[in-house]
């Protein structure tokens, strides 16, 4: 038989287990489907998006490379995508020295992720946007120790060892943990009071994780607090200029730093390649992750809109959702492929892992009406293994 091409966008967490997923379930079918797996990123290395916050508070590397991943069986394409054409089941990319190339599919997947919401310039601080933004963070707030450790004036110094982290989602929650934690160890390497270091979370709503309980929820933030981070409720950042906090009751701080962890959107490279969208700009796909009015293409993980037929839930924009529908995918090719009824999407348990610094994470999970929950060094090792599983690490 011919040998079908299938082309995979996106080397983030979906991404990587497609192709995965794909290259284990067609090999065992290779007699009767020989498969050619490309995969197409921007990068030659998988980033763990998740620990976006390690680089911002540490030194860690926290990307993988591609050749690691996949050392073999698999075409790595440093690229951008610019443009899908169904009709003649091409795709166009412009390649890592600039010239614009294209290349035949057979199938198409489309994992091209998220992208970290970002403020208007004009609101200042510094998001926690991309691996740049992370070491910004680090450089930002070292360049304020090492001042304040030679600043005489009491109330300057204080300013500058205030952070405050505007967004109280997973991604603030656990930039703030890590923060008190390896901010204070920062402090005392330069001779600096630990304790002076201040670590505010600005909440919008009334309390955390809205995702889940209310006991969660004050859980998470008595943790919080036992590691010494401010939680603030109720109170949205609006911007921060040159050290002046202001809050949308009108109220004003005095900080060293602002970071913004405002939460996930669909990439917008989909409405650039032509895919049909939704009004937040998912991927419009059926219950197979079929892509709408684009034959032999799909989309998985966060620039999809997927929705589990029947209970009409939708999946969220998690590293934990994007690895079942990963292993999914690859059964839905073969199905299409040999024209037979494909498996349909279904929604994975109500479940979030948490880290809260160095050996303390909280595991939930909500099943057959029941909570679960999960705290100290056990929910920690619970979160390194989700960790480790995303990004296809050793345990």
């Amino acid at each position: 038989m011919n040998t079908k091409t299938c082309v995979v966008i996106g080397a983030g967490y979906a991404g990587i287990h497609a192709v995965k997923e794909i290259r284990s379930l067609f090999g065992n079918h290779a007699g009767s489907h020989p498969m050619r797996l490309v995969l197409i990123d921007r990068n030659p290395y998988h980033l763990r998006k998740v620990l976006l916050f390690r680089p911002a508070v540490t030194d860690e590397d926290i990307r993988i490379p591609l050749t690691t991943l996949f050392p073999d069986g698999v075409k790595l394409v440093q690229a951008t995508v610019t443009r899908i054409r169904s009709e003649e089941r091409k795709l166009v990319y412009e390649d890592a020295s600039g010239a614009e190339r294209e290349i035949d599919y057979d199938l198409l997947v489309v994992a091209a992720g998220s992208v970290v919401r970002e403020p208007a310039p004009a609101q200042g601080g510094i998001a926690l946007a991309s691996l740049a933004h992370a070491r910004q963070i680090r450089s930002a707030w070292l360049a304020n120790l090492e001042r304040a450790a030679t600043e005489n004036d009491p109330n300057e110094r204080a300013r500058l060892m205030r952070v405050a982290i505007a967004g109280a989602g997973i991604s603030g929650i656990e930039t703030a943990a890590e923060l008190a934690h390896h901010g204070r160890k920062d402090a005392e390497r330069l001779g600096l009071d630990p304790s002076s270091v201040s670590v505010e979370l600005y909440n919008a709503h009334w309390r955390l994780f809205l995702d889940g309980p209310a006991k969660v929820g004050h859980k998470l933030e008595h943790y919080l607090r036992e590691l010494g981070v401010d939680v603030k409720h109720e109170k949205r950042v609006v911007k921060e200029i040159d050290g002046a906090l202001t809050l949308s009751d009108g109220e004003e701080r005095c900080v060293g730093l602002c970071i913004w962890t405002l939460g996930l959107k669909p990439n917008p490279m989909l409405r650039a390649i032509g895919m049909p969208v939704t009004a937040e700009g998912a991927a419009i796909v059926d219950a197979s992750y079929r892509v709408k009015d684009m034959p032999g293409v799909y989309a998985i993980g966060d620039c999809a809109r997927i929705v589990a037929p029947g209970s009409g839930q939708a999946d969220g924009m998690t590293c934990k959702e994007a690895i079942p529908q990963a292993a999914r995918i690859a059964k839905v090719l073969l199905a299409d492929l040999e024209d037979r009824q494909a498996p349909v999407h279904e929604s994975y348990m109500k479940t979030f892992c948490i880290g809260l610094g160095p050996d303390k994470g909280l595991a939930w999970v909500n099943k057959w009406g029941l909570d679960l929950v999960i705290t100290g060094k056990l929910g920690w090792k619970i979160k390194t293994y989700t960790w480790q599983m995303a990004s296809m690490l050793p345990q």
